[in-house]
């Protein structure tokens, strides 16, 4: 019987593990693991894929949370009831900044709180921001794979329409609250827009776990708004072996 409800998963399935690597999707779960040791699946339930590999000799989860921050927060909660203590997250964005080229690679120091799950968990005045161990972990290995690093803020929220300022949708409206909201974004340096950093952040550092985040741009959006899929795909497999890298420096 599984010890948490959502994941699937029993203690006796982590191994000892205390780091977990957490993309958004289940597609890659395996993909990671592959890059890994002995990997073998655990559970898929669902957004929910998880495998278990080993890195070095010791025991390495790779779990998806599925889109937005509702599922990101089950998901590393109840990996921390099973043990985890450390959070990669791995993902796939669209950067803002003008600079950024698809195929660079974003080091997340901090996130916007643009979503509503993270409230549940520390007030708004409360900072989103990653480990530093982590954060050095990751631009290490990015720049280590001779990628072309960016260190800085990511915006993060509940919607992948309006929030990020999207008008390319059924209604084609943007509430007042988002109007304007990516240019502004921009002036302050922010890098790109994803779904999840803003409640991983603020769960783990409010609860002494430890997360950093990376991700591969696939769009820049200054200059269209659809990604190339071959390109699309030779980022992310770029992005998944910084990732696992990064985590051999951290277990």
């Amino acid at each position: 019987m599984a010890d948490v409800f959502h994941l699937g998963l029993t203690k006796g399935d982590l191994q000892g593990a205390t780091l977990a690597i957490v993309p958004g999707d289940p597609n890659r779960v395996e993909k990671i693991a592959r890059l890994m040791d002995k990997p073998v699946h655990l559970a898929s339930l669902r957004e929910f894929t998880s495998w278990r590999g080993e890195i070095d000799g010791k025991a390495v989860i790779v779990c998806s949370t599925g889109i937005g921050g509702p599922s990101t927060s089950i998901a590393v909660e109840e990996l921390a009831q099973l043990g985890i203590r450390t959070f990669l997250r791995i993902g796939t964005t669209g950067a803002i900044q003008e600079n950024i080229n698809v195929g660079d690679v974003l080091v997340t120091t901090a996130a916007v709180r643009l979503d509503g799950a993270s409230l549940h968990f520390a007030p708004m005045e409360f900072p989103a921001v990653a480990d530093f161990e982590c954060t050095t972990a990751l631009v290490n290995a990015a720049k280590a794979a001779k990628a072309t690093v960016h260190i800085g803020v990511t915006a993060s929220s509940d919607t992948f329409y309006p929030g990020q300022e999207r008008y390319d949708t059924f209604s084609g409206r943007v509430t007042r609250r988002f109007k304007g909201s990516m240019q502004e974004w921009q002036e302050m340096g922010v890098m790109n827009f994803e779904m999840e950093s803003a409640t991983l952040l603020t769960m783990c550092a409010s609860q002494g776990l430890r997360a950093g985040m990376v991700a591969g741009v696939i769009v820049n959006r200054t200059q269209q708004e659809i990604p190339d899929e071959a390109r699309m795909k030779k980022t992310e497999a770029n992005t998944l072996d910084i990732v696992v890298a990064a985590a051999r420096n951290l277990i």
